[in-house]
């Protein structure tokens, strides 16, 4: 039995049918204190007291220094014990015969397993001067829209990588995954979960700054016209006010079901790898006691993309030549995470629709999975089902962050959520019918024999 969290996470695949970052600048609402992250007088996003400017470049002389000695080292199988070693270089101001001087203070640089890691870069084919390259050669991009973490996030200029600053529980907890993940990924490099690449951290001013540097999910040169942080729950899933004030909010669960009621389409072959990518890493995160995560899904509309892009060439008179470029590392588009063969575009999103008929690319991935299951993580999980479950949902409510109810369907019990999943035969692929949307159809065994050959539509009621 899967835990209910996985439970949920797993069941989203129902709001999926089958058918055979904006948010750079520095607002100032932003500007406030968030656990670590804070702004200094001058303005600037600083993160346990050390300016932003500070940290990016200790980050960058750091990763240049430990991933260029590491290429003097030959290459070999890892070992056990390597999962446990930290290495550590001093980087004073004034320099040194191993390292160069600057002007962002002495600071020490710490570098995790970094012979697995660098088997883990190398399993998603990435040379380590590409990976140098990216994170050192130009400087990185601090994303303004962090969310409620207090982690600073930053992206290198590339598009292809994430900087997270990490607490030490996740830094930890992320260290005993270290070995299990190298299994994981041995078995199985096409995953919905975060592809860590390298976990380091700076101490400078008596502070542990701990950073994980992971593949980016929703690359720079795609515009989300939606982007939504799922659970699997209703409770206190809204996005606030504050957060819809934002030119690209973060939308919850109970946005999801009010702006998505007829779920979204993709191809049979899709919707079948989505939905087995999902129950497989959710099978993986229980393994790992891990709980506490959420599914990261992000919709580019082209169609829309194109009515922009068309009026402003008209405001402009000249048209946009600009084409966005695919990401180098290997396994770390949305197309190649799910097994989905053939289709795959340069953007890495997967083909979909929406029940307007509308052309999409969605963006998946599983985030923020480094909490453990821990006993506060158990009562938090005990509580919400007794009070929410147990109680608010047996209730009418008038609170904001309800939706309203749906009458359930003739011969099913009140109350009760039904999937029901419907097939008719297509000759090939094509955007659903606005005129007819999901839900109505009727199939038998024989049209669920051949998904090749045939549509099927799967829907909440």
């Amino acid at each position: 039995m899967l835990p209910l969290a996985c439970q949920s996470l797993t069941s989203l695949c129902l709001w999926f049918q089958g058918a055979s970052g904006g948010g750079r600048g520095m607002s100032q609402a932003a500007k406030k204190t968030i656990g670590h992250r804070g702004i200094d007088p001058q303005g600037e996003t600083t993160y346990k007291k050390t300016s932003s400017s500070t940290l990016k470049g200790a980050i960058q002389l750091g990763i240049a220094h430990t991933v260029g000695s590491l290429t003097q080292k030959p290459e070999r199988d890892v070992l056990l014990q390597d999962f446990e070693v930290v290495e550590s270089i001093f980087f004073p101001s004034e320099g040194s015969n191993l390292t160069p001087a600057h002007h962002y203070g002495d600071f020490k640089f710490k570098t995790y397993a970094p012979v697995a890691f660098r088997y883990f870069r190398e399993l998603f084919g990435i040379r380590p001067d590409d990976y140098m390259y990216s994170l050192c050669n130009d400087g990185l991009i601090e994303l303004s829209n962090s969310g409620a973490s207090g982690s600073l996030f930053y992206v290198s200029s590339d598009d292809e990588f994430i900087i997270k600053t990490v607490q030490h529980k996740e830094a930890e907890f992320l260290q005993k995954l270290l070995p299990g993940y190298f299994m994981n990924l041995n078995q199985n490099r096409r995953t919905l979960l975060p592809k860590f690449y390298g976990l380091y951290c700076v101490q400078a001013g008596g502070k542990n700054i701990r950073i994980v540097v992971m593949n980016n999910l929703l690359p720079n040169t795609v515009r989300m016209h939606s982007k939504y942080d799922l659970k699997g729950s209703t409770y206190k899933r809204r996005a606030s006010a504050k957060e819809r004030e934002k030119a690209i909010p973060t939308f919850k669960d109970l946005d999801f079901m009010q702006d998505m009621q007829e779920g979204l389409l993709l191809e049979g072959d899709k919707y079948i790898a989505l939905c087995k990518t999902i129950h497989r890493d959710c099978l993986l995160l229980q393994s790992f006691k891990i709980m506490d995560y959420s599914f990261l899904l992000a919709i580019h509309n082209m169609d829309q993309a194109c009515r922009d892009q068309a009026s402003e060439e008209a405001v402009a008179g000249t048209p946009d030549q600009r084409r966005p470029q695919g990401q180098k590392s290997l396994y770390s588009t949305a197309i190649e995470s799910i097994q989905a063969e053939g289709g795959a575009m340069a953007t890495g999103g997967i083909p979909a629709w929406n029940s307007r008929g509308e052309r999409l690319l969605v963006y998946i991935g599983i985030i923020d999975i480094l909490q453990s299951y821990r006993f506060v993580k158990k009562l938090e999980h005990s509580w919400k089902a007794l009070v929410h479950d147990g109680v608010i949902s047996s209730m009418q409510s008038d609170r904001p962050d309800l939706l309203p109810r749906t009458p359930a369907p003739s011969g099913a019990a009140a109350g009760t959520p039904t999937a029901s999943l419907h097939s008719s035969p297509a000759a090939e692929p094509s955007p659903p019918n606005p005129a007819h949307p999901a839900g109505e159809g009727s199939g038998g065994p024989k049209d669920q024999e051949n998904s090749a050959a045939m549509r099927s539509e799967v829907s909440l009621h």
